[in-house]
């Protein structure tokens, strides 16, 4: 009975950890958003207003 308390304790701590990093690498990556000059759309409206 304490085998199984001190096992799933540790499954229970591993599992922690192992979703505080990836909630850290995911925090921690770089977005890059396009400028509106390179936008496609941004042409079609304005040919549209034409």
């Amino acid at each position: 009975m304490f085998t199984v308390l001190i096992i799933s304790i540790i499954v229970v701590i591993v599992i922690l950890l192992l979703s505080v990093l990836s909630v850290n690498k995911g925090y921690s990556y770089k977005h890059s958003v396009d400028s509106a000059e390179d936008s496609p759309y941004l042409e079609d409206e304005v040919s549209k207003k034409n």
